[in-house]
């Protein structure tokens, strides 16, 4: 079955190992994103099932104008992955209450800004899937981020109050914890400041994402946390 799914947040990494993945899969995938040369270029790789639609997921304006052309172009959406993250790396001292605000607006807003788009195709119709990207800081503050830590727990809730909600009509709402340092696009084992097998590959995240979007109601995740099988934890 041929799925239309948006990615809202795509960039080098995880981003795009999602969007290979979705491709792969057989879906018809919308790339948000605010680099419109990235994302052009990812667009014109990935083929015809790939559609680059520069967003800022903070503006209500942009995420339904960039949702009505991923529908124009693929039809109703039945799958979002919220991956789009923001926040500068300072601690409580030192972070202001702008950049704090830039945090909760890209992760938190924009994850509710693009939910509410993609909701009416997935209640109208038979469901789907909504992913959102966390971290470790979701669950554990880290100190010197104040604003990530506070953004991604603010998604994890997010995400947990929609599954409750949204669950009994038939759209699944998951949460992934990213529990580890994700490989960086291009390295090699040379360059790395630790050992390969302590990141966390992308395209296997890809995978459990995938996973997640094919999962039968009787048996949904909610929360799935993965880690490099090295980490301590």
């Amino acid at each position: 079955m041929t799925r239309t799914a948006v990615i809202a947040g795509v960039g080098p990494g995880l981003g795009e190992s999602l969007a290979r993945r979705f491709v792969t899969e057989g879906c018809q995938v919308g790339l948000l994103a605010r680099s419109a040369n990235y994302l052009d270029g990812l667009s014109a790789d990935l083929g015809e099932d790939a559609l680059a639609v520069p967003t800022d997921v903070t503006k209500r304006a942009e995420v339904e104008a960039a949702f009505d052309a991923v529908r124009e172009a693929f039809g109703p959406v039945d799958v979002l992955v919220n991956h789009a993250s923001g926040g500068a790396w300072k601690g409580v001292t030192d972070i202001t209450p702008a950049e704090f605000d830039d945090a909760l607006a890209v992760s938190a807003r924009g994850g509710l800004l693009c939910s509410q788009a993609a909701l009416p195709d997935m209640l109208d119709g038979n469901g789907g899937t909504i992913i959102f990207t966390g971290a470790t800081s979701a669950v554990r503050g880290r100190g010197g981020a104040a604003g990530f830590s506070a953004a991604k727990f603010a998604v994890r809730g997010l995400a947990e109050s929609m599954a409750r909600e949204l669950g009994p009509r038939g759209v699944h709402v998951a949460h992934v914890v990213i529990d580890g340092q994700i490989l960086p696009p291009g390295a090699g084992s040379n360059g790395l400041p630790r050992g390969r097998d302590e990141y966390l590959d992308p395209d296997e995240i890809a995978a459990s994402y995938w996973h997640l979007v094919e999962q039968d109601e009787s048996a949904w995740t909610l929360e799935l946390d993965l880690r490099p099988h090295v980490e301590e934890f």
